[in-house]
Order: C-alpha cells, then sequence, then structure tokens
C-alpha cells in the first residue's frame, strides 16, 4: 500500500457509482442530472487515469492486490490491477473517447423520456466500468471478468429498443457469438492452470518458457479464439454489423474506445507467449488479413451510412491482427489508439447526420450536406482523410508501421494490405461524396429541417477531429526521424518481443509512396463518381454479392441456425415432452391413480373392515408358519 498506485480502482469505481446512481435512480433522477452523473463518472476516471499515466512515464509500475479472490491448496487468484504502461495507455483512451461519447449522448438521447435516458447512462456506465476491468486486470481471471462485462452490457445496449425484435435479434446474436469465443478464452485459462499453476501474468510470462511449443500453441490459438468472438474476425465477425441496431453513441463506443479492442489488447498483453509459437503467429497474420480485405469488399457496396463504418471496424481491425501476427506489438496498439479517434469521430459525424435527417441511414437519401451542416462536414473529412492513411494525419502513421513490418515479414501481406488500404480509402470516400456532395436528395421537410447539431454533440466531434488529425505524431518512424517514436518507447518494458525489422530507408520511402499514391487515386476516383452521379439504384451482378455481404449470414443460417432449430425443436418436442416430461408427468399420475384406489378401501362398511382383518390374519398366520418355506422358494427365485 506504499505505492500511491494502489488507488487505481478509482478508475473503475467512479463508473461503477454512476452505474448503481443513475440505475438505481432512473425513476427519480432529472436527464440533467443523469448526464452529469453518467459523464462526470467518466471525467474523474479520465482525470485519475491521467495521473496514473504520468505516474507510469515516470516509470512507477505497480500490482495493486486488493484481496484473495480464488484461494485454493493447488492455487491461488488474487483480485489485482496491473498498472504498466499497457494498461495505462488503454485507460487513457477508454475514458478519454468514452467521455466524449457520453457528453454527446446528452444531446443525442434527449428525446428518451428520463427514466429511459437513465437507464441508457447506466448501461454505458457499466460498459465502460467493465472494460476498465478487462485492461486493468493483472491476471487473466480479472480479464474474462471485464470480459464477460463487457459482452453483457453490449447485449443491453444493443437491444437498448428492445421493443423492435430486431433489435433483440441483433442483441441477442452478438452475445452468443462473443460466447463462442469466450469458450477458447475459457479453456486457454483452465490450460494455464493445469500446465503452469497461475494465471497472473507475472507467474505466467516468467514460467512461459517452460511450456512446449505445443502446450504454447494451444494456449495462444485457444486465446486468440476468444479474441476473434470480441474483436470480430472471421468467422465470428457477423455480430458486429448488426450491432448497428444500437443507439448510434453505442456504435461509436463499441467500436472505437471499448470491447473490440479488447482482442488486441490480450494478445497484445500475451506476446511473450505469441513468441513462443510460430503457428498461431502465422494464424493471427493470415485471419486478419483475410478478414480486412473480405470487409473492405462488403464496405463498397453499403448503403446504411452505420454499415459502411461497422464493415470498416471490421476491416481496420483485420490490420490491427496483421500488425499483432508479424510480430508488430506496437504498431497494433498505435493502429487502436489512431483507430480510436477516427472511428469515433466518424460514428458520432454519422450520428450527427442521422440526427438532423431525421433518422434516416440510407446514404442515397441524403447528398448535399456540405452547406447545411458545416461542422459535421468537416470533422467527417477530416476522419476520412485519417482513415484512408494519408499523410500527416493520424492513419497514416499507424497504418504504414503495420504494411511495413508486414513487408519485412512477407512482401504478398504487404501487398494484399495496400490492396485492403486502397479499398479503405474508396468506400470512405463514396460514403463522403454521396452524403455530403452533390444535391440533397431528402424530402422537402427534411431539407427544410436540417441544421447543425447542439454544441454538446460538435465540441466531440471538433476534439476527435483534432486528435485524428495530430494523434499519428506520437509514433514518428524512424525514416522521419531518429528516435521519435515516443510512443514505442514507453511501450517497450512490456511489448519485450517486438520484432524489430530492419529495412533501408529508400524501400521504406518506396513502399509508403506506393501505398499513399494508391489510396489518393482511390480517393479522386471516388469523388469524381460519386459526387456527380452517386448510385442510387439496386447493384447487380456482383457488386448485389457484395450489398448481401456475400451472402455469408445466409450461409451461417443455412448450415448452422437452421440444422441447430431443428435439432432444439425435436429435443423439445420428442426428449423433452415425450421423455422427461412424461416420465416425470407418468410418475405423478401413478402416484394420483394409485391413492384414488387406495381411497377406495376407505368405504365406511364394517363388514368389509371386518373382512379385511380376518384375511389380513390368515395371511399372516400363513407366513408365520411357513416362513422356511417361504424362504426356500424365495432363495430358488433368486438363484
Amino acid at each position: 500500500m506504499n505505492n500511491v498506485l494502489h488507488f487505481a480502482w478509482l478508475v473503475p469505481f467512479f463508473p461503477l457509482l454512476g452505474f448503481l446512481v443513475n440505475g438505481l435512480g432512473r425513476n427519480k433522477l432529472s436527464k440533467s442530472a443523469v448526464g452529469v452523473v453518467g459523464s462526470g463518472a467518466v471525467l474523474l476516471s479520465f482525470l485519475v487515469s491521467v495521473w496514473i499515466f504520468l505516474q507510469v512515464k515516470g516509470g512507477n509500475t505497480y500490482v495493486a492486490e486488493y484481496f484473495p479472490f480464488i484461494n485454493s491448496a493447488d492455487f491461488k487468484i488474487p483480485f489485482a490491477f496491473q498498472i504498466d504502461q499497457l494498461s495505462s495507455l488503454f485507460l487513457l483512451i477508454i475514458t478519454g473517447i468514452g467521455f466524449l461519447i457520453h457528453l454527446y449522448s446528452t444531446a443525442y438521447m434527449h428525446e428518451e423520456n428520463s427514466a429511459h435516458f437513465a437507464r441508457f447512462f447506466a448501461y454505458l456506465n457499466l460498459f465502460v466500468f467493465s472494460m476498465l476491468l478487462l485492461v486493468m486486470g493483472a491476471n487473466y481471471v480479472v480479464m474474462f471478468i471485464g470480459w464477460e462485462g463487457v459482452g453483457l452490457c453490449s447485449y443491453l445496449l444493443i437491444g437498448y429498443w428492445f421493443g423492435n425484435d430486431a433489435y433483440n435479434y441483433a442483441a441477442k446474436k452478438a452475445f452468443v457469438m462473443n460466447r463462442i469465443g469466450d469458450l477458447g478464452f475459457l479453456l486457454a485459462i483452465f490450460w494455464m492452470l493445469a500446465k503452469l499453476g497461475t494465471v497472473s501474468y507475472g507467474a505466467v510470462f516468467s514460467q512461459a518458457a517452460e511450456l512446449t511449443t505445443a502446450d504454447a500453441t494451444i494456449i495462444a490459438i485457444l486465446l486468440f479464439v476468444g479474441a476473434m468472438g470480441k474483436s470480430a474476425q472471421i468467422p465470428l465477425y457477423t455480430w458486429l454489423p448488426d450491432a448497428m441496431a444500437g443507439p448510434t453513441p453505442v456504435s461509436a463506443l463499441i467500436h472505437a474506445a471499448t470491447m473490440v479492442t479488447a482482442g488486441i489488447y490480450m494478445i497484445a498483453r500475451s506476446n511473450v507467449l505469441y513468441s513462443l509459437s510460430e503457428v498461431a503467429q502465422h494464424l493471427v497474420a493470415i485471419v486478419g488479413l483475410a478478414t480486412a480485405l473480405f470487409a473492405a469488399t462488403i464496405a463498397i457496396k453499403q448503403n446504411d451510412i452505420k454499415k459502411v463504418l461497422a464493415y470498416s471496424t471490421v476491416s481496420q481491425l483485420g490490420y490491427m491482427f496483421l500488425g499483432l501476427g508479424v510480430g508488430a506489438y506496437t504498431g497494433a496498439v498505435f493502429h487502436v489508439m489512431t483507430h480510436a479517434f477516427f472511428k469515433a469521430l466518424l460514428f458520432l459525424g454519422a450520428g450527427s447526420v442521422i440526427h438532423a435527417m431525421h433518422h434516416e441511414q440510407d446514404i442515397r437519401k441524403m447528398g448535399g450536406l456540405k452547406k447545411k451542416l458545416p461542422i459535421t462536414h468537416l470533422t467527417f473529412l477530416l476522419g476520412c482523410i485519417a482513415i484512408a492513411g494519408m499523410p500527416p494525419f493520424s492513419g497514416f502513421f499507424s497504418k504504414d508501421e503495420i504494411l511495413a513490418a508486414a513487408y519485412a515479414h512477407n512482401p504478398i501481406y504487404w501487398g494484399l494490405g495496400v490492396a485492403g488500404a486502397a479499398m479503405t480509402a474508396f468506400y470512405m470516400f463514396r460514403l463522403y461524396a454521396t452524403t455530403f456532395l452533390g444535391e440533397f436528395r431528402g424530402t422537402h421537410e427534411q431539407e427544410h429541417h436540417v441544421h447543425e447539431s447542439p454544441s454538446a454533440m460538435t465540441i466531440p466531434l471538433m476534439v476527435l477531429a483534432l486528435l485524428s488529425v495530430v494523434g499519428g505524431f506520437i509514433g514518428i518512424p524512424e525514416v522521419f526521424a531518429k528516435d521519435a517514436h515516443a510512443l514505442h518507447h514507453f511501450l517497450s518494458p512490456v511489448l519485450v518481443t517486438e520484432q524489430a525489422h530492419t529495412m533501408e530507408h529508400s524501400t521504406e520511402y518506396m513502399l509508403m509512396g506506393i501505398s499513399v499514391a494508391i489510396a489518393a487515386i482511390a480517393i479522386l476516383f471516388a469523388i469524381n463518381k460519386f459526387s456527380k452521379k452517386p448510385e442510387l439504384g439496386e447493384p447487380a451482378g456482383l457488386g448485389n454479392v457484395l450489398a448481401n455481404k456475400w451472402y455469408v449470414d445466409e450461409l451461417y443460417d443455412a448450415v448452422v441456425v437452421k440444422p441447430l432449430h431443428g435439432l432444439s425443436v425435436v429435443l423439445k418436442n420428442v426428449v423433452e415432452r415425450s421423455g422427461i416430461d412424461g416420465l416425470v408427468n407418468g410418475t405423478g399420475k401413478l402416484v394420483h391413480y394409485g391413492s384414488r384406489q387406495l381411497r377406495l378401501l376407505q368405504s365406511g362398511q364394517i363388514g368389509a373392515y371386518l373382512l379385511a382383518m380376518i384375511l389380513s390374519i390368515v395371511v399372516f398366520m400363513l407366513v408365520w408358519f411357513n416362513d422356511g418355506t417361504i424362504m426356500n422358494l424365495l432363495n430358488k427365485i433368486v438363484k
């Protein structure tokens, strides 16, 4: 308790307190009070996080043990927080972006009644609390508790408007698909306990060299299965686009600051384990690259403004996993940070557009919003440039670091990564041009009422836009300035297995030039094409396949959902009703029937009672005097 970082528990405490106050007082608190409590709780957490970050930056790291969580004869698991470079950076991202999203929500959700408004903020606070628990835990069990809490909160928030069956279905889909990944995570914990007898980070990483390659591979792959579910990688990605059913601030929170970054955090935290298994690293890189390309092709033909951003998130997460797979852990974490800036900006910008267009989300019914929403337009444009990877915006630095590491690992990875980056630039500027440029295509009533969002919504946009522009300078590559990569120096004590790649500066300049030139061509082509003639009709041919998301949902429905549903119907109607229910109900009916027959003996007729008594005496006497004969007979029957 001598270390001041022992008070790190304050970071998750404030959101938990906000959840309790808003949740329990939802029928009594005004909307203003709810907004102050919900946003203020996360702001306080952010201030404490800044203080922690400064402490860590000054060299003070600490594992704070609070109480024994599981205490058995074979192993002990404490409830402890690990405050180091990696967790302190994620604390800033979660609470900083989280606060801006809370502030934005006070205006965006203001049409809700007071009780539902409070319920929404209670869920948001609980979401932030769970995510903080996930990144602060000093062992995999505490991480898993936060992991499950995030899954629960995503279910509650995606299904926030629970009166709509489609939204409930999306919430259930997210919950079920995450559970599949969670099973992998849970098995990895059991495997570590069986092989190492501990799940605390420090002990696991120090003993990791004792694991066989097979054990290290199995643990790493099982952890990756968990990450695939939470961070929406092939084949467990389909829940994330459907999660757009939740209010837009929820989408921003899930896609930018929480939940989907959990898988990246877990693998970066476990980099020591992954360094022991080439198989696991290759698997992470290949799945990440495949996801990046696959999701990008789908985003090209989506017309729902939030769906485009959702598939963009899936694709960008693929880049992060590509970075993790090729050993560029700093690059992956760097992209988590820059992605949090511009993806939160883009989602909140999309929310501002939807708010102005009276809940319209189809970009084919928008257009010409540049002059009507000047702040939203400018900030959204900056976000598009950042995600497209144009210098000197933040996305350029982080994406370039991943692509450079991919080239050093395998030039084919780089080539495919550049192709994905080109598609990213194309679909983002298709979205931008169709929404903000050209002629207005909404209704006359929408055109009359469309207006810029209130300051509670535009201020977060401006802050995030600024971060999207300048946030990349925290990781200036060696080719531009020697020892200027501040993030790499900061994270190096935690990411100890980072694979340094050596590359001639001329080669690196050439790679950068090619990727930027291709992205710039894609941007100019998209603006020129869609500002003049946006796609307003239904696509045909391959476009129709992309618009229908390669029919993956339909495939899952045919291969997994319907067979399981059919099996459940059989289990319900045959096994449960005829088997289990039949046995239970049959026992009850037998007892009931037997009691009804026995009841007839109580007839009230004295003669019948006397007859029964005499017969009983006769039977008793026969048994009494012939017990030897009866026993012999029974022995013969038994033998």
